[in-house]
């Protein structure tokens, strides 16, 4: 998929199948957000991919419009060290993530975390500095997104290559 069709093909996708995501395509995604821009290269990031289903339970819990990622196979979690330029960064950062899981043929959502009042809970749960926000990924379960609505909005992709190893700072929980 070119870079232009998965731009303008991402969608929002709230309901997921109960499928692990091969950790090369994380570790890809991941590596995606690294390759961010951000304000003089300072890359201020932490990415932390938490694939327990307990521990993704439990932030699901925290959040108030973040339910789904109880049932995403994986969440990633994006920090940031606080630089002039943080949130610029994180957003850069993070959309880069959804547009890699996007090309990988995978349903993703942003939820918000920075400013949040559960963002400390999330932080102190995963042991890591401020929050900027936490998505969710996995294949799109088109039988409960067609019930909500959301299946019409996700054209099926062609499966993209397994990505390389990621050299980010990166914790997967």
């Amino acid at each position: 998929m070119d870079a232009i069709e998965c731009m303008k093909t991402r969608r929002s996708i709230r309901a997921f199948l109960d499928r692990p995501v091969p950790r090369t395509v994380v570790e890809d995604i991941v590596d995606c957000g690294r390759l961010a821009a951000t304000a003089v290269n300072i890359q201020p990031w932490i990415f932390v991919a938490v694939e327990d289903a307990r521990l993704r339970e439990q932030i699901a819990d925290i959040t108030d419009y973040g339910k789904f990622i109880a049932r995403a196979p994986v969440c990633i979690a994006v920090f940031c060290s606080n630089v002039k330029y943080f949130l610029e960064d994180g957003s850069a950062a993070t959309q880069n993530l959804l547009n890699a899981a996007r090309a990988h043929g995978l349903g993703s959502c942003w939820v918000a975390g920075h400013k949040k009042k559960y963002a400390e809970k999330v932080r102190d749960l995963l042991g890591v500095v401020p929050i900027i926000v936490m998505t969710a990924y996995g294949e799109l379960d088109t039988a409960v997104a067609a019930a909500s609505g959301d299946a019409k909005l996700v054209p099926s992709v062609a499966s993209s290559p397994q990505g390389r190893r990621s050299t980010s700072r990166s914790r997967r929980t």
